[in-house]
């Protein structure tokens, strides 16, 4: 009898220790659990305690863009069929070249007997094209300007996109830059290699034309409004990703949207701040747009009715 009251008290106590330990463990994982003590239910654990312990670790106090390429509310319903010999004509943002030209296939390869007509001067161009009613649907990589808003135009967010620093791939200078230094060799501050680490070498600034979209978010990103200027800066005549590529060489700095330049075998992109354009703290982040002028036509709802579909998704997930 004194063998079995000495006992119990035992198990009670290895119940309660082991209940305590399973506990701990699990609000050291960050896990929501719930267990029995004395015939009461605990829950130990914090759900938020690993994303509190992800942003009290990390260097960056920057929010996380997201990488999914989910697009907004689709401004108009997923079209279930488009009338054979309808016409759609886009203009504008030479980033979202690629893209668009990856959803004239889809949607015409859906809708038969449609055509898509895609052609890619610039977001400015593109846009002015849409206001006199030249085009169904510009392609920019900007945010509409109070002017062009008050013209009747409305965006629809596609894509989320990041504006990578460019060198040639033999470019001797081969670290990060800093946002500061970015920012001054760009407004001309910073004229030498020598002056952020590289080589004794004047740098040659290749700048895109003002139509550019990318021109654009660039002063906004980069340069908090400044133009592009100093000794060394070379002006596109056109708003073109290749041609700034090929202008490069060994003492060239460009910048362009990051999808364009990622799998180039001539460039590098440069970090900023320790940070490479594929990861999600990267400092240059904007948002791919698709711009309508209210009343939409018939060839605008149809298109931008169907990027809202799983077929155009899985388009934009490529």
């Amino acid at each position: 009898m004194t063998q079995k009251n000495n006992t119990l008290p035992l198990i009670l106590a290895l119940l309660v220790t082991g209940g305590i330990l399973g506990g701990g463990f699990w609000l050291l994982t960050g896990q929501k659990r719930s267990f029995e003590i004395n015939g009461v239910d605990v829950s130990i654990g914090d759900s938020d305690a690993q994303d509190r312990n992800n942003s009290d670790s990390g260097s960056s106090s920057a929010p996380e863009t997201p990488s999914s390429s989910t697009p907004t509310a689709a401004p108009f319903p997923v079209p279930t069929e488009v009338a054979s010999g309808t016409q759609i004509f886009i203009d504008g943002s030479t980033s979202m070249a690629q893209l668009n030209a990856a959803l004239k296939e889809s949607f015409e390869s859906k809708f038969t007997g449609t055509r898509v007509e895609i052609a890619a001067q610039g977001s400015s161009k593109g846009i002015e094209a849409l206001i006199a009613g030249n085009v169904d649907v510009a392609a920019s990589s900007r945010p509409l300007k109070p002017d062009e808003t008050a013209a009747g135009l409305k965006t629809f967010g596609v894509k989320p996109d990041q504006i990578a620093l460019v060198v040639g791939k033999d470019n001797a200078f081969k670290q990060s830059l800093t946002s500061q230094q970015a920012a001054d060799i760009f407004t001309g501050k910073i004229t030498n290699w020598s002056e952020v680490g590289g080589p004794d070498a004047p740098i040659r600034v290749i700048n895109r034309p003002a139509v550019s979209g990318t021109y654009s978010s660039f002063k906004e990103l980069v340069l908090s409004g400044q133009d592009v200027t100093g000794p060394g800066v070379t002006t596109l005549e056109r708003d073109e990703t290749t041609g700034m590529l090929q202008k490069l060489g060994t003492d060239g700095i460009g910048y362009a949207t990051y999808s364009q330049v990622a799998n180039q075998g001539t460039v590098r992109t440069l970090p900023i701040d320790n940070v490479f354009p594929d990861q999600p703290n990267y400092a240059y982040q904007r948002q791919l747009l698709y711009v309508y002028k209210e009343p939409a036509s018939e060839g605008a709802k149809a298109f931008l009715g169907f990027v809202g579909s799983p077929d155009a998704q899985a388009v934009l997930d490529q």
